[in-house]
């Protein structure tokens, strides 16, 4: 446990939360630190939402939904382990 930052819980909690309410736009890969993941999480939502008519934007915010979920169902030191010490960008 010698990875564990008194903040990871925090970001456990607020990476969940953005997840579920503004996972469409990457919201939640910000602030874990996935800068890439997150462009292309809002790219896709943006500009294949505006030619798809808003389906690709509904598929992101329903991967954001099931990341945030499973962020919060993850115990704290599952969560580091998987996102902050394997670095695992996505689910």
């Amino acid at each position: 446990m010698s990875n564990f930052n008194p903040t990871h819980p925090t970001k456990q909690l607020l990476a969940g939360y953005c997840g579920i309410i503004l996972g469409g736009f990457g919201v939640h890969k910000f602030i874990l630190g996935y800068a890439p993941e997150g462009f292309i999480m809002l790219v896709i939502s943006v500009v294949g939402g505006s030619f798809t008519y808003g389906i690709a934007l509904l598929v992101m915010l329903l991967v954001g939904l099931i990341e945030g979920m499973i962020y919060l169902n993850k115990p704290p030191e599952e969560f580091v382990n998987t996102y902050f010490v394997n670095k695992q960008g996505w689910f």
